[in-house]
């Protein structure tokens, strides 16, 4: 059952389409983030499915029926839909306890007991119900957030880059709580985030954004691994970039010839591989070059190296484990197809 629709939704801001005939939907349980660049209009997508903007053209439908399209338009409490703002939007002369009953007051006071017990529960929150927002951390605060939005049982929760106020190390923690009890409850989630990381780390689909049109919507896998484009392939990562041309089904490159599987002869292309396509060993197919740089990132190693033809083309490798070669050492550069991609220029 898909609990929420968004379908062919267009918004414009005067002369500015911020969302471009945008279709996306969300099942019960699942989480589906929304990423890309600011100003890309995911933030004004999910003000359209919240109700916060008119829906212009297109249609909004929530558990099936219309909330909102060019005739109608459903108040945002009467969605059903619970919000979690970036800044959490917190009372702050109000209690923990306090704040999350403020979106059950239609509810009797035994009912409205239990909600708010249920939702402390889930959340970790239960020993802080008297505390005032003030007294409480980042993370305790976007707990409680999230805590409100889900007390009274919403069919959908939309998150709007909920955990870019946390410190990294205290965002990670907060982030696989907030996904394992959004997920535990049942509701359809559709949450904002700038940050890739963030999305393939807690999507169960990943939709991708850019100048208000959805380029890409799949699995994180499927979106890493199966771009369908250079910017879906870009915004995931450093890629190497190249320009081409088709000749005889491949395009030359300064890291050989790859093959473009079926891309008519005369094409102009771009190249992108990842950094972590390559390696840097004894390659005997490789390509020499000499290293500029090397950094060690706790996990890994990001090398640069120029490599040796005529342009003096620098390539970035992306190696697992501590790999630091000396600035100017010889080395050969190998590369894996699986993370190479050829895509036609958009201004060919």
């Amino acid at each position: 059952m898909t609990d929420l629709a968004l379908e062919n939704v267009s918004h414009r801001f005067g002369q500015l389409l911020a969302v471009d005939d945008a279709t996306l939907s969300v099942a019960a349980g699942e989480v589906v983030c929304l990423v890309g660049p600011s100003g890309c209009g995911k933030t004004t997508l999910l003000r359209v499915a919240a109700g916060l903007e008119d829906c212009q053209q297109g249609r909004v439908l929530i558990g099936g029926e219309v909330m909102a399209d060019e005739r109608t338009s459903v108040p945002p409490e009467q969605r059903n839909v619970g919000l979690v703002f970036q800044d959490y939007a917190l009372f702050p002369h109000m209690t923990v306890r306090a704040n999350i009953a403020f979106g059950l007051q239609d509810m009797g006071g035994r009912q409205r007991d239990e909600r708010i017990a249920l939702a402390l529960e889930r959340t970790g929150m239960t020993s802080h119900a008297e505390a005032y927002p003030h007294q409480l951390s980042g993370g305790q605060q976007q707990r409680v957030a999230l805590a409100r939005a889900i007390a009274p049982r919403p069919r959908v929760v939309l998150l709007d880059e909920p955990f870019s106020g946390l410190d990294a190390s205290l965002r990670h923690r907060v982030r696989d709580q907030a996904a394992q009890i959004l997920r535990d409850s049942g509701i359809a989630t559709l949450m904002v985030t700038h940050d890739p990381e963030e999305a393939m780390y807690l999507a169960d689909r990943i939709a991708v954004m850019n100048r208000g049109r959805i380029r890409q919507s799949g699995s994180p896998d499927e979106i890493y691994l199966r771009p369908v484009d250079g910017f879906v392939a870009a915004f995931f990562g450093d890629v190497n970039r190249f320009d081409g041309k088709v000749e005889n089904g491949g395009v030359d490159t300064p890291l050989g010839r790859i093959a473009t599987n079926g891309t008519p002869a005369g094409t102009r292309v771009e190249v992108l591989v990842r950094p972590e396509a390559l390696e840097i060993g004894e390659v005997a197919d490789g390509f020499s070059g000499a290293v500029i740089a090397a950094r060690f990132l706790g996990r890994s190693s990001l090398i640069d190296v120029r490599l040796a033809d005529s342009a003096g083309t620098t390539v970035r490798v992306h190696m697992p484990g501590r790999l630091l070669p000396e600035k100017g050492a010889q080395v050969r550069v190998g590369r894996n197809d699986s993370q190479t991609f050829v895509f036609p220029r958009n201004d060919a």
